[in-house]
């Protein structure tokens, strides 16, 4: 599924939270947000995910106006990861990624052996099978982004909208959830703070600073030295990586601005 923006506005009171981003996720692409934090990721994310009404401009998804879409048609085009999520009241894990079915069903319709085998199947591709039947408020922090990435699965969205998928992960966890998110081949944009992360894994970034977009390209075209400094007020040194070719960087906390 193709996303774009088109100079998407969000404003609180006189301020300008969100102002004239225009962006695009290519078919199969996982695109990184990045910025400081307050630098406008998380309300970009809520008005491309329907939380935010924007004060101007607009998002489609595959062409479509999501706004003039009903919340059903726009759940089966977008699945979303959000940092705060409420599915942890009593369900077993089973139970949130069967919720993923919801948006292909009629009020009151059972869940279909159809439901129930693509629920199975997405824990599976997820590799938590073991955890169906555990209490979701019961999972680590990295086994329930497993369950929730599940849920998405089930869901059959073309686009995933991820707001800060490794938060509060160790590394291990980090990798993981990113590999997994890399090996489902759906178009993503992700909310990302870990630069080491956008710069692995993500195909393009784009840069907000003050909630307005300062660098886009590739990670490589994105992460300089000066972007960097420029972005986040600390030096570094970015030098490719010998055996993956992406950019590493090398924060210099000593060494002021």
């Amino acid at each position: 599924m193709k996303l774009q923006t088109q100079a998407l506005c969000w404003q609180s009171a006189a301020a300008y939270i969100v102002r004239d981003v225009s962006l695009h996720v290519a078919e199969g692409e996982l695109v990184g947000l990045i910025g400081p934090n307050g630098s406008g990721k998380s309300t970009l994310l809520r008005m491309i995910y329907r939380v935010l009404q924007p004060t101007s401009g607009g998002v489609t998804a595959d062409g479509h106006d999501i706004w003039r879409l009903s919340a059903r048609d726009n759940a089966r085009r977008m699945a979303v990861l959000a940092q705060e999520d409420g599915s942890e009241f009593g369900f077993s894990a089973r139970e949130v990624v069967l919720m993923g079915r919801t948006p292909h069903k009629t009020p009151f319709e059972r869940d279909s052996e159809a439901d129930l085998a693509l629920v199975d199947q997405a824990l599976r591709r997820v590799g938590a099978t073991h955890l169906a039947d555990r209490t979701f408020a019961t999972l680590s922090g990295g086994e329930k982004q497993r369950v929730l990435i599940a849920r998405a699965l089930t869901q059959q969205a073309g686009l995933l909208v991820l707001d800060e998928p490794t938060n509060h992960l160790d590394v291990r966890y980090q990798f993981e959830i990113m590999n997994l998110i890399r090996s489902l081949g759906t178009s993503a944009i992700a909310a990302l703070h870990e630069l080491h992360i956008a710069a692995h894994y993500c195909d393009r970034l784009y840069l907000l600073q003050a909630g307005q977009i300062v660098a886009h390209g590739t990670p490589a075209q994105v992460l300089t030295a000066e972007t960097i400094a420029a972005a986040y007020r600390v030096r570094a040194h970015v030098h490719l990586h010998p055996h993956s070719g992406k950019p590493r960087i090398d924060f210099l906390p000593d060494d002021p601005l």
